[in-house]
């Protein structure tokens, strides 16, 4: 017995025919849940425990589990930014600006050029706040940093 390919030649093990997988499995070392919004028309806006009001909670892995590394990667979006507001302050910093998006809820650090901003709220995962540092005039990138990386919108705000 032994194994062999398609035109009858037969494979070594050290001449099997594959490759190395950059999709490493990892091992879930605690239970992890996944929420998901009640479904009763309106979608609940309040996150100050981190999870909304009236969520589901589901047992998504349970430990012991062995997964993907893509399988985790799917599970954590990368945020995006639809709009600013408001997107002009002065250089001397001090406007709380909103950023609507999506995927928003994981969101770590603003940045606006390659400066923080302060006060970070998270409101949902569409929605935060945060402060904008001093800053020279003219338009700067916005950059949300998260779990994912970070996303930038070009001359996101102006600083007047």
């Amino acid at each position: 017995m032994g194994l062999y390919n398609a035109s009858g030649a037969r494979i070594t093990k050290a001449g099997f025919p594959a490759t190395a997988v950059a999709d490493p499995e990892k091992k879930v070392t605690a239970d992890v849940y996944a929420t998901r919004a009640h479904d009763v028309g309106t979608r609940p806006s309040d996150t100050r425990d981190g999870i909304p009001e009236g969520s589901i909670k589901t047992l998504l892995f349970k430990a012991g589990t062995v997964v993907r590394q893509s399988q985790i990667d799917k599970l954590f979006p990368p945020a995006t930014i639809a709009g600013v507001s408001p997107s002009t302050g002065p250089a001397a910093g001090g406007t709380v600006v909103t950023i609507t998006g999506t995927n928003l809820d994981g969101v770590a650090d603003v940045k606006f050029g390659s400066t923080a901003g302060t006060n970070l709220k998270v409101l949902s995962a569409g929605r935060l706040q945060v402060t904008t540092p001093a800053g020279a005039a003219g338009a700067v990138s916005v950059v949300v940093g998260d779990d994912a990386g970070a996303v930038t919108k070009n001359s996101g705000f102006t600083y007047a």
